[in-house]
C-alpha cells in the first residue's frame, strides 16, 4: 500500500535530516523516510497525512494547522510545480514512485528555485536551502 502524502511534503522529504517540531514528529518522520527507501511508493493526498501524524495532538501544529487554508494552498502550489518538474500531473489520489530518478530530478529543481516558490514563508525554509547548497549531503530519503 503506497505511502499517504501531501503535496508540499514531498518537498520536504528532499531535504529531511533528522530535524523537527518535537521527538514524536521526528520519530515517524525518520521511520517514513526509512520505509520509502525500501518501497518508495505514495499516494498523494488532501489534509493531514503519514507525516502530520507526528503533530497530531502537539498545542498548536495538530489538526488545525495540518487542515489550514495556508498549508492546503501550499499542498495545492507544489504539486503543480512537482508537477510541471516531473512532466506529469499530480494530484489528489494519483501514486508517484519516488525512484532514485525521480529524487534526483526533484532535488535539482529544488536547488535550482524552480520548485520553491511554495516554501515562501516557511520556517524550515533557510535549513531546506542549506541542505540544498551542500548537495543533499545526510538526508534521509534515498540513502
Amino acid at each position: 500500500m503506497p505511502l499517504p502524502l501531501r503535496g508540499h511534503h514531498l518537498l520536504c522529504l528532499l531535504t529531511y535530516q533528522g530535524e523537527g517540531y518535537n521527538q514524536e514528529f521526528i520519530l515517524n518522520f525518520n521511520k517514513i523516510a526509512q520505509d520509502l527507501n525500501v518501497k518508495p511508493e505514495v499516494e498523494i493526498v488532501s489534509g493531514p497525512d503519514a507525516i502530520c501524524a507526528g503533530l497530531v495532538g502537539d498545542e498548536g501544529c495538530g489538526q488545525g494547522h495540518c487542515t489550514g487554508a495556508s498549508v492546503t494552498r501550499r499542498d495545492d502550489m507544489a504539486l503543480k510545480q512537482i508537477s510541471a518538474c516531473l512532466g506529469q500531473r499530480l494530484d489528489v489520489g494519483a501514486r508517484l514512485s519516488l525512484t532514485p530518478t525521480v529524487i534526483e530530478r526533484l532535488r535539482q529543481a529544488f536547488a535550482a528555485g524552480e520548485i520553491r516558490e511554495v516554501c515562501a514563508g516557511c520556517e524550515w525554509s533557510d535549513l531546506c536551502s542549506a541542505v540544498a547548497a551542500k548537495g543533499f549531503a545526510g538526508v534521509h530519503l534515498g540513502c
